[in-house]
Parts: structure tokens; C-alpha cells; sequence
């Protein structure tokens, strides 16, 4: 089985607290709400303190073109995946050229060459490195990828890979688009990037390795395509984002937990700790819910939300760091939910 080594999160410089992005945002939309509280309303419901920003704020306005944005998030995402896996191979002591597959997944910006390739031109990884860009998965590509390169680490015991994650949601915010969505998710989406490290159970670090992958599960909901996800415009990605979300959690979720236990042979086992993708109060409300979690259950996602805010694919892999951090035993379940709509999850044991 495969093992999840570590993980090493980066964040842009530019911190803003969520009041002062109310404020930026009240002098941009004052011209077109003459009641400006409801905006503010939708930004503290969500229960962010304040986020990282690809760009200094004054800087967002001047991003008028999908190709302006684009070009910015190439930009910052290299730089924050270059900081992220050096910070990583650093802390492992292990060697770039020891690497055999890198995985990058993004839902915020496209680039060709992709992310991984450019990131083989800053960092001396062997020149026949594996690379595997994703793209389009979301929210739940943090989890997915994971999934994904366990999946590839099981075939090859002896390897070591690498799954990075860059999300630079504040470059999709539409400054012209007043819906719903886009108000909501003005006041929920952050910044930031997050590298990991896993390895097969023949590698030298699977031994220092914290936590064992024991099965994984992919889900997918039919018909729910306008759930959440992005439509692309002249200015960019423009959010898709349905408030029936929480509604699907709190239905599916009980069954899907179960079935996973199931494929895992631990159905006779509870879960001893959670690491969830925070997607947003309403979300994590649902889940504590739908599985009768106690109150501190969630603890770090609800941390990571009100920290960094949702960082779609990232803040799932943020939880993961910060859970490595703690004193933790037993049977864990990573988790979670993004565009089609789909779900993720993956049990791990910590060893």
C-alpha cells in the first residue's frame, strides 16, 4: 500500500483581512448597490477572516481580459509551486532526481506548457520524469490527486512522487457579474498552493512515513453538471455555484462513507479523524450532520476556512499538512467534493 509522506503548503505575500476586501469591494460595487449590506452579509456569512491574494488588491481592477488574468496566474502559480516543492524535497531530504512522477492539477488558470514542465526548468528533477497535469477537477482534485498517484505507486512499491496544487481563485472573481454566485464566492475563495509527497511501500521512506493508504473511491452524482464549476467568458472563468450543495451532502454523504468502509474491510472500525476539504460553513455544517460528528471533529477544516479561506483543490491538501502536525491514530478519511458533481475519498491508517 502506499504512504503519504508529507505535505508543504506556499501562499502569496498579499494578506487581507476580510474586511478589508468588504471595504474594496463596497468602493468597485457602490455604483451599483445602493444597499451595499447585503454584499457585506454575504462575505461574513461565510465565516473568513481574511485570505491570500495572487495580486495586491489595487492590482485586480487593471485585469480587465481573460488573457491579462491568465497571464498573472502563470506567473504567480509557478512561483508559489516553486516555493512549495523545494520546501518539500527540503524537509524530506530527499533528492529531486529521486522523483519518478509529478502531478499538478489547477482549476484557475491554464498554461501550456503545463505547470509540472515549467517547474522542470526551476527544479532538478531526472529528465524522464513521469508528469501528469490535470485539470477541471476542482475542489475534490486535491483528494482526487492523491488518489490518483497512490493509484500509480501501487504499480511502482520502489518510487517516490509528487502531487502540487496551485488555486488562484481571486483571478476568476467577475467584477462585473452581480449574481448570487459570484457574490458569494467574491467573499469565499483564497489563494495558495500545496505540494505532497508520497511513496511506495518499497521506498526507503515509506518507513518514515506517517500515514498508509488503505482504499480509495471516486463518486459521481448524474445530472448535476450545474452544480458548481465554471463557465468561460471574455473575462475569464465565471463561477457556477448551486446552494443545493449542502442538500447533496447531507443525502449522499452517510451512504458513500459506508461504502468505502466497506471496500476497505473496516466497516467494524470508526473513523478516528477527518481531513475535509473546507468548502464552506453551510458544506461543513452538512457533514458534521449527515455523519453525527462531535463539534471538534472538522476542527482544522473549519480553521483552514476561516484562515485562508476556500482554496478549491489546495485547502483539502492545507488540512492534510496541518494534520500531519498532530499526535493522531487509527483510521483517518480524506475527503472531497467538487465539479460534475463528484466526491473523493480516500482511507488512510496511520502507522
Amino acid at each position: 500500500m502506499p504512504f503519504i509522506h508529507s505535505a508543504k503548503t506556499s501562499f502569496p505575500d498579499n494578506f487581507y483581512s476580510q474586511d478589508q476586501l468588504i471595504d474594496q469591494f463596497r468602493k468597485i460595487w457602490k455604483e451599483k448597490f445602493h444597499n451595499f449590506e447585503r454584499i457585506e452579509n454575504f462575505h461574513k456569512n461565510v465565516l473568513v477572516g481574511g485570505r491570500h491574494l495572487a495580486l495586491p488588491l489595487e492590482d485586480y481592477p487593471k485585469k480587465e481580459t481573460f488573457g491579462q488574468k491568465n497571464d498573472a496566474w502563470i506567473e504567480v502559480a509557478v512561483n508559489l509551486a516553486d516555493k512549495a516543492v523545494k520546501g518539500l524535497l527540503e524537509s524530506a531530504e530527499i533528492d529531486p532526481s529521486e522523483i519518478s512522477m509529478l502531478t499538478s492539477t489547477t482549476v484557475t488558470g491554464l498554461a501550456v506548457p503545463s505547470l509540472d514542465a515549467r517547474l522542470m526548468n526551476r527544479i532538478e528533477f531526472k529528465h524522464d520524469l513521469k508528469r501528469v497535469p490535470l485539470f477541471g477537477l476542482g475542489c475534490l482534485a486535491g483528494a482526487a490527486g492523491i488518489n490518483r498517484v497512490c493509484d500509480y505507486l501501487e504499480g511502482h512499491p520502489k518510487e517516490a512522487a509528487i502531487l502540487v496544487a496551485v488555486e488562484l481563485c481571486s483571478l476568476t472573481v467577475q467584477l462585473q457579474d452581480m449574481s448570487i454566485a459570484n457574490l458569494v464566492s467574491s467573499g469565499l475563495f483564497g489563494d495558495g498552493c500545496a505540494a505532497v509527497l508520497m511513496v511506495g511501500d518499497e521506498h526507503p521512506l515509506a518507513k518514515k512515513s506517517k500515514l498508509r493508504r488503505i482504499k480509495e473511491m471516486s463518486v459521481f452524482f448524474p445530472d448535476t453538471e450545474r452544480m458548481m464549476g465554471w463557465d468561460v467568458i471574455d473575462t475569464g472563468f465565471k463561477v457556477v455555484l448551486s446552494s443545493s450543495v449542502p442538500d447533496l451532502v447531507e443525502r449522499e454523504l452517510p451512504g458513500a462513507v459506508k461504502r468505502i468502509k466497506d471496500l476497505g474491510q473496516v466497516s467494524d472500525r470508526n473513523i478516528d479523524f477527518y481531513i475535509s476539504h473546507p468548502g464552506g460553513p453551510k458544506v461543513l455544517t452538512a457533514m458534521e450532520s449527515a455523519l453525527g460528528l462531535s463539534p471538534d471533529a472538522l476542527e482544522l477544516s473549519w480553521t483552514g476556512l476561516k484562515e485562508r479561506g476556500n482554496m478549491s483543490s489546495v485547502s483539502v491538501l492545507h488540512v492534510l499538512e496541518e494534520t500531519l502536525k498532530r499526535d493522531i491514530s487509527g483510521l483517518g478519511l480524506i475527503s472531497a467534493m467538487g465539479p460534475a458533481f463528484c466526491a473523493e475519498f480516500s482511507l488512510v491508517e496511520v502507522v
